[in-house]
């Protein structure tokens, strides 16, 4: 390749937002409710209690997902599919009863996680698809582990519990995350919106990370 066209060469942008909130990834998976969770240390509640967590974070991300359909940034994402509140209400059902929703509360962290969906998110396309892709990429890689991981452990049927992890109505796993990621590295983003995506990304890990604290220290049935 001549010289002058190497500086032309860009970093297709999924793999610079994957490298650049790669520790805070890592910080939030390493998590010791996580692992505790994953090798069945915590009674089944504790799933339960995530579960409901991820019913408030999820509540407010498809809520405000509706209100930016039409939006050019983030219209290729959101038409994937994703949607999880169904099948989280469904787990929930499984899990906590059929009166759920009159039963669980949000942790103090994911109150502020909530908070800075609403409050950024509602009003940026890049800080929302930041959040959108912290939340649904790792769905689509990790959270099929998790899955298996849980009905393993804690004896769930493929049939209720971990739902919210089956995206079977849309694909494959692996070629849904090649969509997603083709999707990123052709975004109408300019260099600042890229900062944006990427330093909210972070912000987003870092609430995940903090929701798992809480969820640690919180009451075990």
């Amino acid at each position: 390749m001549p010289e002058h066209r190497l500086a032309e060469v860009r970093e297709p942008f999924s793999v610079r937002l994957r490298a650049e909130t790669a520790v805070r990834h890592r910080q939030a998976e390493s998590e010791p409710f996580v692992l505790d969770l994953l090798a069945g240390r915590l009674p089944l509640s504790a799933y339960a209690l995530l579960a409901a967590q991820h019913w408030f974070v999820y509540e407010a991300l498809e809520r405000i997902a509706d209100e930016h359909g039409a939006d050019p940034l983030l219209a290729p994402f959101l038409a994937l599919g994703l949607r999880r509140l169904p099948r989280l209400q469904d787990d929930l059902v499984h899990l906590v009863g059929p009166d759920w929703s009159e039963r669980i509360a949000p942790l103090p962290a994911t109150r502020r996680y909530v908070e800075r969906i609403q409050t950024v998110a509602a009003t940026s396309a890049p800080a929302f698809l930041a959040h959108h892709y912290t939340r649904y990429l790792g769905d689509l890689a990790g959270g099929q582990a998790v899955a298996a991981s849980l009905r393993r452990t804690y004896g769930l049927p493929d049939s209720g519990g971990t739902a919210f992890y089956d995206f079977a109505e849309v694909g494959a796993p692996p070629a849904v995350r090649a969509r997603y990621r083709a999707h990123l590295d052709v975004a109408p983003l300019d260099g600042q919106a890229q900062e944006t995506v990427v330093e909210e990304a972070r912000i987003a890990f870092g609430c995940n990370t903090a929701m798992f604290a809480d969820l640690a220290a919180a009451p075990r049935e």
